[in-house]
């Protein structure tokens, strides 16, 4: 037997999505944002006012950073405790809504914290505030995940929490908010949703309907990235952000694989872009994972689909987008590399590592980790 949960209670998508804010009527509510992109594109002052018209007394919190840490979510929680929210609402990128669920679970049960929540037993909890995603970049899918992600600055090491109560009650996906994205950005967090599809696609515990959902976002996504990067089109725009949360309902129901244990630590050492770590990181993956029959078997369905092979395609992908081929190109100096080798390798092996299709063994992964980093060829 298998639960499968696609999302709560609410999924809204479609132009003028965000007008469904009105219906929520929230007594008092806290908007957490990022940095001024929401505030420059009139995004902030358009939720608050739904809110607010739908009966809303509304504060923002503002200033969660592209890797959200432990410092960020304590203050946010302060604001909470403070204001006394019933709804929280998250708007941004998936850094604001990872951090905002965060928030709310310590604000619902105060008792959790970051000493303690790792290792507590929140799988069944419940929160009793009402928790609004709003994303406005088509990456992370946080928006659809029990999921949040979280840098602990101490230990330079991204910790996910995974609990059913951080799913959001609404998610909310207005076309018009990833309009706006600048290109690069759309590259980078369109790879990373990429990789979500990808690595669900071939994650041995998923089902029909995981499998249907990760198949059907990888396609969309590889015709429509490009289109998206490239002309900022709006239907391009509104297709990356649906195959995007496509891609969240699948992996959040089966489970990611090596691209994201490995992601993790180089993004916790070095604070690099969860997208850009992925985007780098996914066709070693795939040359890594293509040795499982089970898996080549899957690449090949793909490839006769697309009428090419899926794995070359990633890689004239990651090319054609501008993206670092390899962890190197992408800014990290080879001394700190080497220097830093035996805690990128440690923490490359937890998280979503586990759940590969093929175990991975500590040889392999420093191997992976040399060709991730120089950019040679998996040939082991």
């Amino acid at each position: 037997m298998k639960k499968l949960v696609f999302t709560k209670e609410a999924f809204v998508t479609g132009e003028h999505a965000l007008d469904y804010l009105k219906e929520i009527k929230a007594g008092c509510a806290v908007i957490v944002t990022g940095g001024s992109s929401m505030f420059r594109t009139g995004v902030i002052d358009r939720v608050k006012g739904l809110l607010e018209e739908g009966g809303a007394e509304v504060s923002v919190y503002s200033g969660i950073s592209k890797n959200p840490t432990v410092a960020q979510v304590e203050e946010g929680l302060k604001l909470l405790r403070e204001k006394k929210p019933d709804t929280v609402v998250a708007v941004g990128g998936g850094s604001p809504l990872d951090a905002a669920k965060v928030m709310t679970l310590f604000y619902d049960f105060p008792e959790l914290n970051f000493k303690n929540v790792l290792k507590a037993e929140i799988s069944g909890l419940k929160l009793k505030t009402k928790f609004v995603a709003i994303p406005s970049t088509s990456g992370t899918a946080s928006e659809v995940t029990h999921v949040g992600v979280i840098t602990y600055e101490e230990e330079e090491y991204k910790f996910a929490i995974r609990s059913e109560a951080i799913r959001p009650d609404v998610a909310i996906l207005d076309p018009e908010l990833p309009s706006t994205l600048p290109a690069q950005i759309a590259a980078e967090t369109g790879m990373d949703a990429l990789t979500h599809a990808l690595e669900a696609y071939i994650n041995k515990t998923g089902n029909d309907f995981t499998y249907a959902l990760a198949k059907e976002a990888a396609e969309g996504m590889l015709e429509w990235l490009p289109v998206s990067v490239k002309t900022g089109s709006k239907e391009s725009r509104e297709k990356m952000h649906n195959f995007s949360c496509m891609a969240g309902m699948a992996f959040s129901n089966s489970g990611l694989g090596i691209v994201h244990g490995v992601s993790h630590a180089f993004g916790g050492k070095y604070n690099l872009a969860h997208g850009l770590a992925n985007a780098i990181i996914l066709p070693y993956s795939m040359d890594y994972n293509k040795k499982d029959e089970e898996v080549r078997e899957k690449y090949e369905k793909l490839s006769r689909i697309l009428g090419c092979d899926v794995i070359e395609k990633v890689k004239a992908l990651q090319k054609e987008l501008g993206i670092a081929s390899c962890m190197k190109e992408a800014g990290i100096t080879e001394e700190d590399y080497r220097a830093d080798f035996d805690f990128l390798l440690e923490n490359s092996m937890k998280g979503s590592t586990a759940a590969n299709p093929i175990p991975v063994s500590i040889e392999d992964m420093k191997k992976f980790l040399d060709c991730i980093y120089y950019g040679k060829k998996v040939e082991f």
